[in-house]
């Protein structure tokens, strides 16, 4: 089947098989490995990826289920050479060990974020609680979140006009 995809704000137009899953289509087809693949069962949550802007675990969704529509992956949340303030967090505060499931773990957390700027410690685990992490024990990934909350990203500069 043929479908259009538009990932990270770049449309891909690619035939693929009908079975082919989202998860296989950004790592195989794309080249964008950050996604993780992990279990093909939906329990780990290490692939989860924005479609339309909501989380879903890409090993489950199918590729010509997301054709027309947005996807967004862990290569998306840096913009212009900055990391995301989720990105930062999980480096200041050690949120990752192996790494694993962190590609997951970072766009839950973007999400949330963006519809709850300062959630608990309580939100974050509910929203983190589809997603394993084998080393951590979460502690560090909580922490993680709630650094992002408490340093968000900068608002981009708005360009002066120069009048004559």
């Amino acid at each position: 089947m043929n479908i259009t995809v538009t990932v990270n704000g770049q449309p891909y137009t690619r035939d693929v098989e009908p079975r082919l899953l989202l998860v296989h289509f950004l790592r195989d087809d794309l080249d964008l490995t950050g996604t993780h693949w992990g279990c093909d069962t939906s329990n780990c949550g290490a692939c989860v990826v924005w479609l339309d802007e909501v989380p879903v675990k890409s090993c489950t969704v199918l590729a010509v289920m997301a054709s027309g529509k947005e996807v967004r992956t862990v290569e998306g949340l840096e913009r212009d050479g900055e990391l995301d303030p989720v990105q930062k967090g999980f480096s200041e505060c050690h949120g990752l060990q192996c790494g694993f499931c962190t590609p997951g773990m970072l766009m839950t957390s973007r999400w949330l974020l963006d519809h709850r700027p300062d959630p608990t410690e309580a939100e974050i685990r509910e929203a983190v609680s589809g997603q394993i992490c084998r080393c951590t024990g979460y502690e560090n990934i909580v922490r993680s979140v709630r650094w992002a909350a408490e340093h968000p990203a900068e608002p981009a500069e708005q360009s002066e006009e120069v009048t004559s």
